[in-house]
């Protein structure tokens, strides 16, 4: 993984210095509380419901062990003993207040970590796949060009005050959009041309929040030298254009859906002509500075490896394990993917245990995580957009003695990919924007369907639960969704059906609402309903999202709503 240069150190340890005198102010009464706002958000500090909430980067998901322990300490330390993964692959801090803040930074800097651009309206934290590097079927190995995007971002001057948030993703895979690459503001399919040439096809204006929508490609085949000098030009284009008289029209999505997709690339190519091949191009030398720090760690080689560790070997005794240990296998199936090296496996552990809030995980887990990865996946780790974790490195000897330190840890629930590995944001419990309770929601579905051999039949299905229009669940996406709404004071869930996110933009889908909300008394029966007349509409091997696609949602409408139901009635009237 990428370390930090002596420059990369000094910027971060002076912006904690920094931003501890600004608290030492604030504190003093030199500053109020209106002008410590911009300077704690520019730190990654919220006011949520109950506390103040602190959001870390963690760029493109990636993690040392060093760094887990760290974030062990400081949830010790400074918060409640917890922190929770979101679907941005950041980790928050729910409970540390404001004059702790700069001693947490610090702990952070000490294992090259900082908060900065986590919030407020500027480029956020970068994201990707998560089997970045890993993966047998992308075409590049991303991180490189993450990290030369994250370098080139950071404290850049001009965009430290966009009209809103700016998120940015990258995917390089053909088969499969592993960072919902078109729900991002400016999202980067990597290829390789026939050439070899790395280049990107560019979207721009996805995004979700209360104006759902699918990126739209607005320039093919970019060089990658020319990602910064590109994405200067559209970032120039959206703080020229873009609202600022109105915060839920301010994201680039509006901007690009108000100019159309191919009148926004016209001004952005237009700005673009001003800066190709200048002195924000990125070159061959820079590029081996920052690949340098994502070289593969050190694999077995099968010739040398010892005869237990060579993939020959293994695959008998994995095949041996595989079939005496029913447990063993149904993980296996679940949480196990395939390696570009031979002999080895990636393999994703499940957060979603029952009687833990999605994407929470305790400070033991943490520490657990990180043994887990100096032991098995050469000391990294890498959190996924579903709020799980990946060990990216695993000798296919190891997966059955991980296995069993997983499951002793409770990190092995056999549902990655199924119902219960249900994607939440933390909702009115901790949010001071959410209309409703996320969480509690997440626990009465878990505690409805906690039955892995029903799981497993229903087969591959995505459930994302948000508390509020701001879809920081995901909701849209989800095949089934599942949106928190106020009600007269009253707290209601709206349901959709068909989101998905595809390969690729035209197969990404934004679900539709199925009708009227519910309690939320109501949702565990509205969901079993809907899968049950999944199951009695499903032809061989269809997933729920294929079955959706062939049907509609009439027969999935007319059972949740019965025909006597007045609300029905009263749409059909």
């Amino acid at each position: 993984m990428y370390r930090y240069t002596e420059f990369d150190q000094r910027m971060v340890d002076e912006r904690v210095a920094q931003f501890r005198d600004q608290v030492a102010r604030w504190k003093s009464g030199s500053l109020s509380d209106d002008e410590l706002r911009p300077l704690r958000l520019q730190n990654g500090l919220y006011i949520q419901r109950h506390a103040p909430m602190l959001r870390v980067a963690i760029p493109y998901g990636l993690l040392s062990s060093a760094q887990l322990r760290a974030l062990a300490h400081i949830a010790r330390t400074w918060d409640r003993g917890y922190g929770h993964f979101s679907t941005r692959q950041n980790i928050q801090f729910n409970w540390i207040q404001i004059e702790q803040a700069p001693d947490v930074l610090a702990a952070l800097a000490a294992v090259q970590m900082h908060a900065i651009q986590t919030s407020g309206n500027c480029v956020r934290n970068i994201t990707s796949d998560p089997y970045a590097g890993v993966a047998p079927d992308e075409a590049v190995d991303p991180r490189p060009y993450c990290e030369l995007m994250r370098q080139w971002s950071t404290f850049h001057p001009e965009f430290s005050f966009l009209p809103r948030k700016f998120k940015i993703a990258f995917s390089a895979s053909a088969r499969e959009d592993r960072a919902a690459t078109a729900m991002h503001d400016l999202g980067f399919y990597l290829r390789r041309e026939a050439d070899g040439q790395v280049v990107a096809d560019v979207l721009a204006g996805g995004g979700m929040g209360r104006t759902p929508l699918v990126g739209a490609m607005v320039r093919h085949g970019l060089p990658w030298r020319h990602l910064a000098t590109y994405t200067e030009a559209l970032l120039r284009v959206y703080n020229r254009y873009g609202r600022r008289d109105n915060m839920y029209k301010a994201r680039i999505k509006i901007l690009v859906r108000a100019l159309g997709a191919a009148a926004f690339a016209q001004e952005v190519e237009a700005e673009f002509a001003h800066l190709v091949d200048g002195p924000g191009t990125f070159t061959e030398a820079e590029l081996a500075r920052v690949a340098a720090g994502f070289a593969p760690p050190p694999y077995a080689p099968a010739a040398d490896a010892q005869a237990d560790a060579s993939p020959d070997a293994a695959a008998p005794a994995l095949r041996q394990a595989l079939a005496a240990h029913p447990g063993f296998a149904r993980w296996h199936g679940r949480s196990v993917r395939a390696h570009r090296v031979a002999g080895y496996a990636a393999v994703t552990l499940s957060l979603k245990r029952s009687g833990v809030a999605p994407g929470d995980v305790d400070a033991g887990t943490l520490d657990a995580l990180a043994e887990l990865a100096e032991r098995y996946s050469f000391g990294e780790l890498r959190v996924t957009h579903e709020q799980n974790v990946v060990l990216a490195d695993v000798a296919q000897h190891e997966l059955f003695a991980l296995w069993t330190r997983a499951r002793d840890l409770g990190l092995a629930t056999a549902n990655i990919g199924l119902l219960t590995d249900m994607i939440c944001c933390p909702g009115g419990d901790f949010c001071s924007l959410a209309n409703a309770k996320s969480l509690p929601i997440a626990q009465a579905i878990h505690d409805r369907f906690d039955d892995l051999d029903y799981l497993h039949d229903l087969g591959e299905l995505s459930l994302n639960i948000s508390g509020c229009i701001n879809s920081c669940g995901h909701h849209h996406v989800g095949n089934i969704g599942i949106l928190g709404v106020d009600k007269q004071g009253a707290e209601f869930y709206q349901v959709t059906l068909g989101g998905t996110v595809g390969p690729d933009a035209a197969r990404t889908a934004i679900g539709g609402v199925i009708g009227r909300a519910f309690a939320a008394a109501e949702i565990p029966g509205v969901v079993a309903t809907i899968l049950d007349q999944y199951v009695a509409l499903r032809e061989d091997g269809e997933r729920f999202i294929d079955t959706y696609a062939r049907v509609g949602m009439a027969p999935f409408k007319a059972a949740v709503y019965p025909a006597h139901d007045p609300a029905v009635e009263l749409q059909n009237a």
